[in-house]
């Protein structure tokens, strides 16, 4: 079997699209699946890639890291790679540049199904971040008509896309998946390393709409011990006001973008407690490799991550933000036994539901149903 991947590679920030594309890839690589990539040029000069893939650099002008805007020539590159490798099936991560809307029309062209998985964050309808998402999603409606399928993370994003009027696509619901092998309970050595006796993590980026401000206040506020540590992992637009902001006091540590993902699985196996307070989410992998590595977790009721923690973890009100999660916070720290319950309940939720093996084999199938009627023999 042969797929086309358009995705995305290492940036200089953490973000979960293009996590997305590098477990994709290494799980589809596993399961023998040749796979031609796609990718943006980037600034790394050497692209590692799995065995069984193929990278295909597009040239692209990166707007803010924000949004990607492909080379005069891509269309042409995408059309000739198209014709001569004729893929079973082409894979789009959204939103991979300008080009989205335009990738199924040259797949049809050679009569290969295209699908699409929709990483738009979405939040509470009366919020401004979720009024502003859902704008976005209603622009996107015709775009993601022309794919034969649609991947989402929740049954409320289905309904969302239906009630906007996405009719043709088909509409499957296929949650994000981790690799429970690689982010899971283990010893506390990072936590040993910085001498804390708790801690409690953020691991993403800090960029206004994760409010990584309201999560340093609501710390700050409990006036804890100073053995009691919270470590930012990431990088974005309010990394150095908060890090200035914060930077007298000894509890709050600023680590900056960490490129290895043996350092974050180090330090999410070290966290008593994981915190994303954001305002929209799609469904965060960067909350499920916490749950994975067994840390009490508290998330927003934004996305699917309400649906994913409700009942293995604390869910709060990103209305209600600035009271909540300081209860949340103290509840974590002051009842230990709680705490302890929750992360062993993160843990197993994510084994039975969120797995990477899971959503592969979902994938795979989808795959295969796309691919039959036109290529009977393409998985035989």
């Amino acid at each position: 079997m042969k797929i086309a991947w358009f995705g995305h590679v290492a940036s200089a920030r953490r973000n979960g699209i293009i996590t997305y594309s590098r477990m994709m890839l290494n799980g589809l690589s596993q399961r023998q699946v040749e796979v031609v990539f796609f990718y943006h040029a980037t600034r790394e000069r050497h692209l590692v890639t799995p065995p069984n893939v193929r990278a295909v650099r597009i040239g692209a002008l990166d707007i803010m890291k924000r949004a990607t805007v492909a080379s005069l020539q891509a269309e042409r590159t995408i059309k000739n790679i198209l014709r001569l490798e004729l893929p079973a099936v082409a894979h789009v991560s959204l939103s991979f540049s300008n080009l989205d809307s335009a990738i199924p029309e040259l797949c049809h062209a050679y009569n290969i199904p295209a699908v699409a998985t929709v990483h738009m964050p979405y939040g509470q309808p009366r919020s401004f971040w979720g009024t502003a998402m859902r704008v976005v999603y209603r622009i996107y409606v015709n775009t993601l008509d022309k794919y034969d399928a649609v991947i989402v993370f929740s049954e409320t994003q289905k309904r969302m896309l239906h009630r906007y009027g996405v009719e043709h696509a088909q509409i499957h619901v296929i949650p994000n998946g981790i690799d429970i092998n690689a982010y899971h309970p283990g010893p506390a050595d990072y936590k040993r390393e910085i001498g804390a006796r708790l801690l409690v993590s953020y691991v993403g980026r800090v960029d206004p709409e994760k409010n990584v401000g309201a999560l340093c206040e609501a710390f700050t506020s409990l006036d804890l011990p100073d053995d009691h540590v919270l470590v930012v992992a990431g990088d974005g637009s309010d990394y150095g006001r908060l890090r200035r902001k914060y930077s007298d006091d000894p509890r709050i540590l600023f680590l900056g973008h960490i490129g290895d993902p043996r350092e974050i699985q180090r330090i999410l196996r070290s966290s008593d407690i994981n915190v994303l307070p954001s305002s929209i989410e799609a469904l965060s992998l960067a909350m499920l490799e916490a749950m994975a590595s067994g840390a009490a977790v508290i998330a927003t009721d934004v996305g699917a991550d309400g649906e994913a923690l409700r009942g293995a973890g604390i869910v709060i009100d990103v209305e209600h933000l600035e009271a909540q999660l300081p209860l949340a916070l103290r509840q974590l720290v002051e009842f230990p036994e709680f705490r302890e319950e929750l992360r062993r309940r993160s843990r197993a939720r994510v084994v039975e539901q969120y797995s990477l093996q899971g959503n592969l084999d979902k994938l795979v199938q989808l795959y295969a149903q796309l691919n039959y009627p036109l290529s009977p023999n393409a998985y035989a």
